[in-house]
């Protein structure tokens, strides 16, 4: 066994067998080495980068904000062009749709750097909206973090942005839009930031997005289905409950199998959920029903596959690029050992099976058995699932409709992980704390924090230098991942608890974290619910001057 350690930055890594990430990509959509185009971004056809500066708070390319960025250092630059673009994708079995993607790939091609480095990436808009491009968990500078309205500008169609900044921590992370529902497209890609003096021993690396997909099948697209939601349930279907008397509950799809009820009128099926239930989540298990749930791109009647040798140890960077579906993860025959959580190390904890909410990530390692094995991300309370395929040995592939027994078994959330000693938050008493009621329900589809839908304008106050506690109550009947740009927290509900961007609080739960106000600048706290979102249930953090 040996250090997995990075290589020489003359070439794209080719030592790491990934599944799907490394696929090719052709034509002038490719993610590909280019000149950076500058230490600022622009937007559009040119202008300001950013929105104008608001009133008694560090504005996004404020001083504070330049200052925080060179203390970070500057590393070798990476640099990077990236194309955004209308294209057509196989999922496999003949089933192929027309979306939106990055690189012409889905997923798209990881962007791949070591810590310290600086990544210049260009965004080439080369689709019929705007768009934005989000750095999902990284401790960057503010004007950088992709948020349309708040910390750039659009990149309107035709347009270009150029990203550059700092990559302070490694780990998994991941990048998407931050415009609408866009993410709900194929619009997504793997962000790996490897430790320059890695402390684990593994054979092989294995990266492995998860997605919830319905774009493109029978006429849907996300803009379609949020339409639908915001039309609210009118007391039916979901049944009652919830902060204004819609809310959640058990449905009334078929006893079998969660569905979606037929739309009259509509040119394609309804794609509102009925009848999704999972304990794990406290009761509903979303919004959405999907016609596929996808494993790099591709769905179960045509898996992707990943090659070892026996006794291979493997670390599997797992990533929920899903819009609506929390997934439960296993791999038959193995045990998983739980490394990192968000980018960062915990204590390692060994488990059967995971449950990964959109937007969260886990390093797990696994060592590889003599055969064929399936990777089941079966989506949560909505019956059904995605698969992979692990093979080190002679043997039939395994059925789409696979379910390991793992998957039964003991099943790990974050609040049963410890941070590592080397990450976790000095004690300190909090010098703020702020409060934020999560409201809203299925009727009216008016999600929100504090009931009030997202506007630019809003700020949740702090000062350079605090230990911030945010204390989350829940006061839905419906379960949310939130996300915090910018900052990674530390779950305060446990003692020791780890430490994460995006964490799940569940309905008529409280959720507490704590963190260190130490990246100044506007940024979004949000469910990572992408319809939840766009429904309003984002709000800002601002940083007072």
């Amino acid at each position: 066994m040996r250090s997995f350690r990075t290589p020489a930055r003359t070439a794209a890594p080719t030592r790491r067998t990934l599944l799907g990430a490394g696929l090719a990509v052709a034509g002038t959509a490719a993610l590909s080495a280019c000149s950076s185009s500058g230490s600022g971004g622009h937007a559009g056809h040119g202008g300001s980068a950013s929105p104008a500066a608001p009133a008694g708070f560090v504005a996004p390319d404020g001083k504070e904000v330049a200052a925080a960025e060179a203390a970070r250092g500057s590393g070798p630059v990476r640099s990077v062009r990236l194309t955004a673009a209308a294209t057509t994708v196989d999922l496999g079995a003949g089933r192929t749709v027309r979306t939106w993607t990055y690189g012409g790939a889905l997923p798209g091609k990881e962007v791949r750097v070591t810590a310290g480095d600086t990544l210049a990436l260009t965004l080439a808009n080369n689709l019929p909206q705007a768009t934005s491009l989000h750095w999902h968990g990284l401790a960057l500078r503010n004007d950088m973090d992709g948020v349309p309205g708040l910390t750039q500008r659009d990149v309107r169609p035709g347009g270009e942005f150029a990203y550059r900044f700092a990559v302070p921590h490694p780990g998994t992370y991941w990048f998407h839009p931050h415009s609408g529902t866009q993410l709900d497209r194929g619009l997504y890609a793997p962000l790996i930031v490897d430790d320059p003096k890695e402390p684990l021993s593994y054979d092989k690396e294995w990266v492995v997005v998860l997605d919830d997909w319905l774009d493109g099948v029978d006429g849907s697209t996300p803009d379609a289905v949020l339409a639908e939601l915001r039309k609210g349930m009118g007391g039916g279907g979901h049944g009652g409950g919830g902060d204004h008397g819609g809310g959640h509950g058990s449905g009334h799809g078929s006893s079998d199998a969660a569905s979606a009820t037929p739309a009259p009128g509509a040119s394609g099926p309804s794609r509102m959920m009925m009848g999704a239930s999972s304990d794990l989540l406290g009761g509903d298990a979303g919004d959405v029903a999907y016609p596929h749930y996808l494993i790099n791109g591709r769905t179960p009647q045509a898996p992707s596959e990943f090659r070892a040798k026996r006794g291979d140890r493997i670390r599997l960077r797992l990533i929920n690029a899903g819009g609506d579906t929390a997934f439960r993860v296993a791999l038959g025959g193995h045990r998983m050992t739980v490394t990192h959580t968000d980018g960062f190390p915990v204590g390692h904890t060994e488990t059967d099976a995971l449950l990964i909410g959109m937007g969260e990530r886990y390093d797990v390692l696994v060592t590889a058995g003599d055969g064929v094995f399936p990777l089941v991300a079966e989506a949560e309370g909505k019956k059904a699932t995605a698969l992979a395929v692990l093979r080190t040995g002679a043997g039939a592939a395994p059925a789409a409709t696979v379910r390991p027994a793992e998957l039964a078994r003991r099943v790990l959330t974050a609040d049963r992980l410890k941070a590592d000693p080397s990450v976790a938050l000095a004690a300190r008493k909090p010098d703020r704390t702020l409060r934020i009621r999560l409201t809203g329900g299925m009727e009216k589809y008016d999600w929100a924090f504090d009931g009030k839908p997202y506007t630019p304008d809003q700020r949740h106050p702090v000062k350079a230098g605090e230990r911030v506690r945010i204390e989350f109550a829940n006061a839905t009947t419906m379960w949310h991942p939130l996300h915090l740009h910018g900052h990674t927290f530390q779950l305060a509900n446990v003692a020791g608890g780890p430490r994460k961007d995006t964490a799940v609080v569940l309905p008529n739960g409280t959720l507490t974290v704590d963190f260190d106000a130490d990246n100044p600048g506007l940024w979004m706290i949000h469910c990572h619910n992408v319809y939840h979102a766009e429904s309003g249930m984002m709000t800002v953090l601002g940083y007072r001057k």
